[in-house]
């Protein structure tokens, strides 16, 4: 099916034969509609969502918009670990309202195109609750929606799992609290019409987008098919890193209502070597999926089981907000299913379970859902593909859309890895993998782990993957030809001394590791942080770790060594400089 934008609305000019035969048929329709008794006209019933997801109707009285939003954020500004979850689904119109975004809540435009919903008076993300401090900014989201700053700047001064998706910006952006740090990021598919100024962000990525233009730069700002992107060719100074075209990707699957009422869930189509952004042609590709084909699930009485139930009949699934306590996996078997959360929807095993397994099988998407570790170990929390097989899904790949893992923080979480693919050809689109360093339930022998992701797959492409803190490698790739776009991860904080971390004699754990036997390799703008608190003589032998060979190949990597907190002595096996008390950042090219 293709969606078609209402800027490229063709021009039909009737003839007066065919004036003729719809005057006919107009007659037709309105007897017709006369013998109904005005049955056509009822108002469709809207979906049952639940408490935590908030409809606002342009016919609302602005005032009433704002009382709502503002209560919301008051709640949920500084609830980092809180279990409260929402989403705020704009119906198409105009609205003259201002948004402060805090945690768990996801704002979402219902139109088919982001200009459908006009929010005329700007969204904020600021980290006053944090002394001004936005590294601790995660877990919120903006998609599918226009917005015109009232002062002309939109300010998002965010760090992980709080992507951007499908806005138009009508302005300026600015992503830190005026000078407060910051350790973003994720804009894809996005209009912007003006400057966006990255402040003091030490790390970007934008995809698929299309920006007036782009100022400021710290460590590693990454663009993958972006319009107007900054010039690539002097880094490191500055460290932009620019591919010109986006390999495979599949947009994230989103909410909207048409002008009856009905609402369906849209999956955009595959592309490939993409640039700029996706919706702003004549015609975009996508399937539309009635709503009345989801199974549209309740945190508050949904368990594996009743979610089994549902995927077995054939039905997707919409996560309405909360946190879901599974003692058992859910398990997707059909191809081309759809699970998707709304308002950080979170998944939490609690009998030593994989929270969610999908099958070997094709198009599967998964996005918007937090996956949170239990206090008894799970061997995992999403895994892709049941074993490493030969069977390919290059047509109609897997895909994972803004898909978060968290072992402690909330609480006390344990779990030897968080995700593992083993199917061929999956799209990774914005993963943060995080074993927590703040929060309940933290210490080295507390919330215990050993990689955050594994990756057994062949032909896996990653845009935006986060990895930290973990005991053991961040990232495993066992995987031939596997290619990411943008890297970003940081060593456990609280390794107690350096005998507690030696990978043989090595010290410590790099933490990307690409197998010894791996031949195809690629990965571009890639930055490996350390900052070992509890014990600052400790070292990282190296940032990232792979056998060498005319198709493994790195682009633009730093290592840093936060405040010269501890030492990572190489970039990339035995290359590159240290990065210590003496020299906090060390880079390494193309290699």
């Amino acid at each position: 099916m293709l969606i078609e934008s209402p800027s490229f609305m063709p021009l039909f000019l009737p003839n007066y034969a065919t004036l003729k035969t719809l005057s006919v048929g107009l007659t037709a329709l309105l007897l017709l509609g006369c013998e109904l008794n005005g049955a056509q006209s009822t108002p469709v019933a809207p979906p049952d969502f639940g408490p935590n997801v908030l409809i606002m109707d342009p016919a609302m009285a602005s005032e009433e918009i704002q009382q709502r939003l503002d209560k919301l954020f008051k709640q949920q500004e500084a609830n980092q670990f809180g279990p409260e979850r929402y989403a705020v689904l704009f119906k198409p119109g105009v609205y003259h309202n201002k948004v402060k975004l805090g945690f768990y809540t996801q704002l979402l435009g219902l139109g088919q195109f982001p200009d459908e919903v006009m929010l005329q008076g700007g969204i904020r993300v600021e980290a006053a609750w944090h002394g001004g401090d936005a590294t601790q900014n995660f877990w919120r989201s903006v998609e599918n929606l226009s917005v015109t700053p009232d002062n002309g700047t939109m300010q998002w001064a965010v760090s992980q799992a709080a992507p951007l998706r499908r806005i138009h910006v009508r302005g300026n952006m600015l992503l830190d609290d005026d000078g407060g740090w910051s350790s973003g990021g994720f804009i894809a598919d996005s209009l912007i019409d003006q400057q966006v100024n990255s402040g003091t962000q030490q790390q970007w990525l934008t995809r698929n987008a299309s920006l007036g233009s782009w100022t400021n730069q710290n460590w590693n700002m990454v663009f993958v098919g972006v319009e107007h992107a900054p010039a690539g060719d002097q880094w490191p100074t500055p460290p932009y890193t620019v591919v010109e075209e986006t390999p495979v990707v599949r947009e994230k699957p989103f909410l909207t209502i048409d002008h009856q009422g009905q609402y369906s869930v849209v999956v955009p189509a595959l592309q490939k070597n993409s640039h700029g952004i996706s919706w702003q042609a004549k015609n975009t590709p996508a399937k539309v999926i009635p709503l009345s084909q989801f199974y549209i699930a309740k945190a508050a009485t949904d368990t594996a089981i009743t979610l089994n139930a549902a995927l077995a009949k054939g039905k997707h699934v919409l996560l309405t907000p909360g946190i879901y306590q599974l003692n058992a996996p859910v398990e997707v078997t059909q191809p081309n299913t759809v699970v998707l959360g709304l308002g950080i929807a979170t998944l939490m095993p609690v009998a030593g379970n994989a929270a969610l397994k999908v099958a070997d099988v094709d198009g599967v998407s998964i996005g918007g859902i937090l996956f949170d570790a239990g206090a008894q170990n799970s061997e995992v929390l999403l895994q892709v593909g049941d074993n490493k097989r030969d069977l390919r899904h290059a047509d109609n790949p897997i895909s994972l859309h803004d898909t978060f893992f968290r072992v402690g923080g909330a609480h006390v979480g344990n779990a030897t890895q968080s995700v593992i693919i083993h199917s061929n050809d999956v799209i990774g689109d914005n993963l943060w993998v995080w074993r927590g360093d703040h929060g309940d339930g933290i210490g080295w022998n507390v919330n215990t782990s050993k990689h955050g992701i594994v990756v057994n797959g062949d032909h896996v492409t990653m845009y935006g993957l986060f990895v930290e803190h973990f005991h053991g490698y961040q990232t495993v790739w066992n995987g031939e030809h596997g290619s990411v776009y943008f890297y970003q991860s940081e060593a456990p904080y609280d390794v107690p001394d350096q005998a507690s971390w030696m990978n043989g004699e090595v010290n410590g754990f790099a933490s990307y590791k690409v197998a010894d036997h791996v031949t195809h390799h690629q990965a571009t703008g890639m930055g490996v942080y350390c900052f070992f608190n509890d014990n600052p003589s400790v070292k990282l032998n190296s940032a990232v770790e792979a056998p060498k060979g005319a198709n493994i190949r790195f682009n633009h990597i730093t290592s840093v060594s936060l405040g010269g907190t501890g030492e990572i002595s190489h970039v990339l096996n035995d290359l590159g400089e240290r990065a210590n008390d003496q020299n906090y950042v060390a880079r390494l090219r193309d290699q």
